[in-house]
Formats: C-alpha cells, sequence, structure tokens
C-alpha cells in the first residue's frame, strides 16, 4: 500500500468525524443565523466562534476517547494526540467552507446578495467531496457514501434554517 493511502486511511475516521461535524455544524450556524434573518455579520461571528470552539471540544473528546482505549489496554496504535489533530484540521479546514463566500463579501461587496447560495453550494461541493473520499478509500459504494453525506448535511441545514425562521417569526413578529 502506498504511503499515502496508508495514511489516509489510518486517519479517515478522524478526517470524517470531523469534516462532517465541522461542514455541518457550522452550516447549521449559517443556515439558522439566514433564516432568523440576522445580519451577514452575525454568521461570521457566530460562524468563527463554533469553527473553533466545537473543533477544538471535538478534537479534545478525540483525545480523550483515543487515551482512554489505550489506558483501558485495548488494541488503538494510533497516537491519542495525532487523532486530536487530525478531526480539528479536518473540522476547521472543512468547517470553514460555509463561512467561506461571507467573509470574502467583505471584501468583494458584489457578492454579498448570493452569499447565502454560494454558501449552499460550496457546503454542497464538500459534503459530495466527503462522500467521495469516504467511499473510495473504504472500497465502498461511492455514490452511496455521497448521497448519505448529503441527506445529512441537507437534514441538519433544513432544521436549523427552520429553527431560525421559526424563532424569528415568534420573536419579532410576537
Amino acid at each position: 500500500m502506498h504511503n499515502l493511502e496508508h495514511l489516509e486511511k489510518s486517519y479517515l475516521p478522524e478526517f470524517v468525524y470531523g469534516a462532517m461535524d465541522g461542514s455541518v455544524t457550522t452550516f447549521a450556524i449559517v443556515a439558522g443565523t439566514v433564516g432568523a434573518s440576522l445580519a451577514p455579520s452575525v454568521v461570521i461571528i457566530l460562524g468563527f466562534a463554533n469553527l473553533f470552539a466545537d473543533g477544538f471540544s471535538m478534537a479534545v473528546s478525540n483525545y480523550l476517547s483515543t487515551k482512554s482505549n489505550h489506558d483501558l489496554g485495548r488494541q488503538n496504535t494510533k497516537d491519542p494526540r495525532e487523532t486530536a489533530w487530525a478531526t480539528f484540521i479536518a473540522f476547521v479546514t472543512v468547517g470553514f467552507i460555509p463561512l467561506f463566500s461571507f467573509v470574502l463579501s467583505i471584501f468583494i461587496p458584489a457578492l454579498s446578495p448570493w452569499q447565502f447560495s454560494l454558501s449552499v453550494g460550496l457546503t454542497m461541493l464538500a459534503f459530495i467531496i466527503i462522500g467521495f473520499e469516504r467511499g473510495r478509500l473504504t472500497k465502498t459504494n461511492i455514490e452511496s457514501s455521497i448521497l448519505l453525506t448529503l441527506a445529512i448535511g441537507i437534514t441538519a441545514a433544513t432544521i436549523a434554517y427552520s429553527v431560525g425562521y421559526l424563532l424569528h417569526i415568534f420573536l419579532v413578529n410576537g
């Protein structure tokens, strides 16, 4: 097995876990704030707060879980620090994708009307890539893997958008 492919397979669980949760939770922040008709600056503030706090939380949780397995004497050759970093890096890197269009709009104001649409498109592309890589590396059905990641992401985004929208109606319109 090639060294890169071995590395990819070794940290696939951390990549999938971190990347999916990073993109889903960050996009949920984006969808919820847009659904609530909040300002793009709120999307950026809440998005980045989530990106780093939740990424850190997931990395520490991964570290403690892996270390607990070591402490129990379970067979696991992975270093807890490495799995934590893999989770954090995947979370922050892929989790930034839903925020990208909002950050880019600061520098290119003409993109502002399309911030959310661009965020949706880029996030769906991230889900497709995650699903593709998961299917490719596990040698399972790639189309099913892509559809599963899309379904999870779309469901989470729909929930977040709906909650934001309904709370906005309830709180603003009384």
